[in-house]
């Protein structure tokens, strides 16, 4: 037990508590996967242990992102936001005009080797630290309309309305994102305003030119009228209300067979039927603590840029987990989102790792020798310190 401790205290730096509960989603994931993949394993034609061998690998593959980004100064993401939202566009642009189409939503490409990638994970990686990296910068000039408000809007505005050609619910919940970092980062109320007056300009074009405008336009009628649920709505809700207390135990789904993407979009509802409601409560659990750590991280980051980033990252993160379970339990209309670190999809695992790896190098502190010797100038080092009272000064 003690050579487990110093090896964690040597190789796993950071937030102990952030790596413990992604181990622990991590374990469900794999333990849920292998119970839901049978229905796609037979469509396929192929053993479920060898769709669970890939799933795994990806899980061990977004560990390791997380490890490689942890060791890592956060300071250098800033640097390389930029160039990444650059890259973005033309990704984007080409996943509208040519994506590949899997489960019902064309939000992927193919790339030799690597497989399929959804660049909405990418773009939305590089837009939050690019958002937190400008703001840090402009905490002195914040009500600066040329130098502060315009460059943000346009990165925004062009890389939400991009995602939400392809895929709404994601472009949505990175513009919430952005405006809590705005909020934190002391962007005045008006501000704010008009970024969710770009968001809505932006939404409107989407459902008017996107490819999944009218399913969107659909499944928000169907949710807010109630009278015709959707197929998968139907079986969710059946999944849920039948795993009781306790559940129905490992392997024992019924709905796993005729609910669409069990290993996906729905699976938390295979979570509730295989370990009830104890199950359910666990897994939301393990995402909230996620989030307090998050923004524990956050508020002892000594740096503007690591406190918007580990804010950011992790409300980011959290929300997606929290509207697909919402979705399960019918608190909103079906959007597609996978439940981070538990649903099956590669891109997904690798970029929830990459984010939570930059959350555990804002957690590790800026105390490290190593850190300190490429630490920035005297200058920017001032600029970017972050002022202790900004959430309170906020909130009054």
């Amino acid at each position: 037990m003690i050579k487990v401790k110093e090896w964690a205290d040597k190789y796993l730096e950071g937030d102990k508590v952030i790596w413990a509960v992604v181990f622990a989603l991590s374990a469900i994931s794999i333990l849920v996967v292998y119970s839901s993949i049978g229905t796609l394993a037979y469509k396929h034609s192929t053993m479920p242990e060898r769709i669970l061998l890939t799933h795994t690998m990806h899980v061990f593959i977004g560990l390791a992102a997380m490890w490689f980004a942890h060791r890592v100064d956060y300071r250098y993401y800033s640097k390389l936001s930029k160039f990444a939202l650059w890259i973005s566009i033309p990704l984007l642009i080409y996943t509208f005009t040519n994506g590949v189409s899997l489960n019902d939503a064309a939000r992927w490409i193919y790339i030799p080797i690597v497989g399929s990638f959804q660049p909405s994970d990418f773009a939305s990686l590089a837009l939050i630290v690019n958002l937190a990296s400008m703001l840090s910068k402009r905490q002195q000039n914040i009500d600066d309309i040329k130098e502060s408000l315009i460059p943000i809007l346009f990165w925004c505005g062009v890389i939400c309305g991009l995602i939400a050609l392809t895929n709404l619910s994601t472009a949505v919940l990175l513009l919430v994102t952005c405006m809590l970092i705005m909020f934190i980062g002391r962007v005045p109320t008006k501000y704010l305003a008009m970024l969710v007056f770009v968001g809505l300009l932006f939404g409107a074009l989407a459902l008017k030119f996107g490819s999944r405008g009218e399913t969107a336009k659909s499944r928000i009628t169907s949710f807010i009228e109630g009278t015709h649920l959707p197929f998968q709505a139907v079986q969710g809700h059946i999944a849920v209300a039948t795993g009781g207390i306790l559940g129905k135990g490992p392997g024992n789904s019924d709905q796993r067979n005729i609910l669409p993407h069990p290993y996906s979009d729905f699976i938390y509802a295979i979570v509730i039927e295989e370990y009830g409601m104890v199950g359910g409560i666990v897994v939301l659990a393990l995402y909230l603590l996620l989030l307090h750590r998050g923004m524990k991280a956050s508020y002892a980051s000594e740096r503007a840029f690591g406190g918007l980033l580990s804010a950011g990252l992790c409300f980011d993160t959290v929300c997606q987990a929290m509207v697909n379970m919402g979705v399960v339990v019918g608190l909103g209309p079906i959007t597609g989102q996978p439940l981070p670190l538990i649903s099956m999809g590669g891109t997904s695992m690798v970029f929830t790792g990459l984010a939570l790896g930059i959350v555990l190098s804002v957690s590790r502190g800026e105390k490290d020798a190593h850190w300190e010797q490429k630490a920035d100038s005297g200058e920017e080092r001032e600029q970017q310190k972050q002022p202790r009272n900004v959430p309170t000064a906020k909130a009054a």
